[in-house]
C-alpha cells in the first residue's frame, strides 16, 4: 500500500502555543556574484569601511543584479522589528474536543507541536478528557510603524489572547493594546504606551517582481533578531480559504516565530508582512507567503479609524478558466474568472450575473486568475459600485454592481422520472426527486446514475448533478439531447459535488 503524505498550509503559528513564521524582502535581479566578476573595488566593499551609522536609504550595489547590502538593511530595520508572546484560553472547538486529549486535532504527529508540548499550557489531562478552553502561551513578530507606538502584526498572533507583551530589540517589553484584528487579511494592529521609537520604512509590493531579493526579520521559535533572505518566488498567490489576500511567494526561510514580521525589499522597505508557509513538517521547506504592505496598511487605517475593517461580496463561487473551458466558451486565450455559483440575494444575483458567465475587468483591470477577482472584490468597501466586464454568450458586454457587505450571510440558491442515456457525453442521467433537490439544495438538474468516454475521462463522477451544458440549465433528457445536436468539440458542464459547483470541460472531438 502506498502511503500518503498530506501537504499542509500551515498559519506561522504552532496551534495554541507560538505563533509564529515567515519573512523576506524583495528588491533587483540577480547575476554573477561578486567573486566571478573581474576584481575592482565596489560599492560592497566600500561599505565594508564606511562609519557604523546606516544611510537613511539603504540603495542596492550599483553593479548589475548584485546582492543588496543585506548587513546595512539589518543595521537600519532592525531595532523596529519586535517580538510579540501572548498568553489567553482557547475555546475547544468540537473537532478539536475529539482529537487527543490536551491535542488540538491534526497537530498530534505535528514535529513542531510534540517540540513544545512541554511548555504551560499544553500538557494533556490524561483520561479527564480536554477542557472547554485550553489555556496557551504563543509568540511571534511584528514592526513599528509609527514612533508614538503603533505595531503591526498577524491576526493569528494575537487571537484569544488576553494579555500580549511587545519586546523591542532593546530588551525593553511593554504590554501591549490590541487595537483590532482582521481575520480576512490575517492582519493585526497593536499600541504600546512609548514614544521617539525606531520605525520602519514602508515600500511599495506593487513594484516588486519575480526574482528580486528579499530579506526577513523576526523570532523564529523564540530566537530574536534572525535575518533570513531569499527572491520572491511568485506574486498574487491565492491559497485555500484565504481569497481576500493576493500573496507575495518566497523562498526566505521562516518558520513559527516569524508570524507577522516584515519582509524587505533590496532597498530596506517593507513589502510584506509574513503570515503562512507551505509544509509537510511544521517547518520551513522553501515556500513562505506574505501579505503585500498595501493590503496590510488599507486594513490598518480601518482598524486605527473604526476598531475594524470591513470587506466587500460579490457573492459568487469562482474557478480559474484553463485551455478547455476557454474553447468551450468561445474566449481566445485562457483568463478571467469563471462564476460557477451565484448566491441567492447577493450583489452579483442583484446585477444579473449568472453561472457561466466569465468576469474579465473589474474597473478596467484584467483578470488574469479567479484569485484576482476574489482579492479587488474582498479588499474593496461594502456599497462601492465597480463595473464589471462579462463574458456571455460567446461575446463581452459591460456589468454594473453595487457590492454587499461581507459580514452579511448569504443563503445559497435551492419531478421524477426515468434514467435517460446522455450520449456522446458518457453519462447516465436521471431528473432529481423532489428530496434530492432539496438535500442538494438546487432547483433542477440531472442526477449522474453513471459515466463513461468524455465524461469519465473529464472526471464526472456517478452522484455529481448535472445543473448546466455550456452555460445553459438542464433538467431533462430532452434539454441534454437539444444541446448535442450542434455536435460541439468543446463543452462545459456545471457539476455540484458535495455542495460544491465546479465547470468540467469535455473534449468530444
Amino acid at each position: 500500500m502506498n502511503r500518503k503524505r498530506i501537504t499542509r498550509l500551515k498559519t506561522l503559528s504552532a496551534a495554541l502555543l507560538a505563533s509564529g513564521v515567515l519573512a523576506a524582502g524583495a528588491a533587483q535581479a540577480f547575476s554573477l556574484p561578486s567573486w566571478l566578476q573581474p576584481a575592482k573595488p565596489t560599492a560592497l566593499a566600500q561599505n565594508t569601511a564606511a562609519p557604523t551609522a546606516a544611510p537613511a536609504t539603504v540603495p542596492l550595489v550599483p553593479a548589475q543584479g548584485q546582492v543588496p547590502d543585506y548587513r546595512a538593511i539589518f543595521k537600519q530595520a532592525a531595532p523596529a522589528v519586535v517580538g510579540i508572546t501572548v498568553e489567553g484560553l482557547h475555546r475547544l472547538s468540537a473537532e478539536e474536543q475529539g482529537a487527543q486529549p490536551g491535542i488540538p486535532q491534526g497537530l498530534e504527529n505535528d514535529p513542531f507541536f510534540q517540540f513544545f508540548r512541554g511548555m504551560p499550557g499544553l500538557q494533556g489531562r490524561g483520561g479527564r478528557g480536554p477542557l472547554p478552553q485550553q489555556p496557551f502561551r504563543g509568540q511571534g513578530s511584528g514592526f513599528i510603524i509609527s514612533s508614538d507606538g503603533l505595531i503591526l502584526t498577524n491576526a493569528h498572533v494575537v487571537r484569544d489572547a488576553k494579555e500580549v507583551t511587545v519586546k523591542l530589540s532593546d530588551r525593553r517589553e511593554f504590554a501591549a493594546k490590541v487595537l483590532g484584528t482582521d481575520a480576512a487579511t490575517d492582519i493585526a494592529v497593536l499600541r504600546i504606551a512609548a514614544k521617539d521609537l525606531p520605525v520602519v520604512r514602508l515600500g511599495d509590493s506593487r513594484r516588486i517582481e519575480v526574482g528580486d531579493p528579499v530579506m526577513a526579520i523576526g523570532s523564529p521559535y523564540g530566537f530574536e533578531q534572525t535575518a533570513t533572505s531569499g527572491i520572491v518566488s511568485a506574486k498574487g498567490r491565492s491559497l485555500p480559504n484565504d481569497a481576500v489576500v493576493p500573496f507575495i511567494q518566497t523562498d526566505a526561510a521562516v518558520n513559527p516565530g516569524n508570524s507577522g514580521g516584515p519582509l524587505f525589499d533590496g532597498s530596506g522597505a517593507v513589502v510584506g508582512v509574513n503570515s503562512q508557509i507551505y509544509s509537510q513538517s511544521g517547518g520551513f521547506q522553501g515556500l513562505s507567503f506574505a501579505i503585500p504592505i498595501d493590503v496590510a496598511l488599507k486594513v490598518k487605517s480601518q482598524i486605527v479609524a473604526t476598531g475594524k475593517a470591513s470587506h466587500a461580496r460579490l457573492g459568487v463561487t469562482v474557478q480559474d478558466v484553463n485551455q478547455a473551458l476557454a474553447e468551450s466558451f468561445g474566449i481566445k486565450k485562457p483568463g478571467g474568472a469563471l462564476i460557477a455559483n451565484v448566491s441567492k440575494d447577493s450583489a452579483a444575483a442583484a446585477a444579473g450575473l449568472k453561472a457561466g458567465d466569465v468576469v474579465l475587468e473589474v474597473n478596467g483591470e484584467a483578470i488574469e486568475r479567479s484569485g484576482m477577482l476574489s482579492s479587488l472584490i474582498g479588499l474593496s468597501a461594502p456599497g462601492e459600485r465597480v463595473r464589471l466586464k462579462v463574458w456571455r454568450e460567446r461575446a463581452a458586454r459591460d456589468v454594473d454592481v453595487k457590492l454587499g457587505s461581507a459580514d452579511n450571510p448569504l443563503a445559497l440558491a435551492e419531478d421524477e422520472g426515468s434514467a435517460v442515456q446522455g450520449g456522446a457525453l458518457g453519462l447516465a442521467l436521471r431528473p432529481l426527486t423532489r428530496g434530492e433537490r432539496q438535500q442538494a439544495q438546487v432547483e433542477g438538474g440531472l442526477l449522474v446514475e453513471g459515466v463513461s468516454g468524455p465524461a469519465a475521462r473529464a472526471g464526472v463522477a456517478a452522484g455529481d448533478v448535472l445543473l448546466a451544458i455550456n452555460g445553459q440549465a438542464v433538467q431533462s433528457a430532452e434539454q441534454v439531447r437539444e444541446l448535442m445536436k450542434a455536435k460541439p468539440k468543446h463543452i462545459a458542464l456545471l457539476v455540484q459535488r458535495q455542495g460544491e459547483t465546479i465547470f468540467v470541460p469535455l473534449k468530444l472531438g
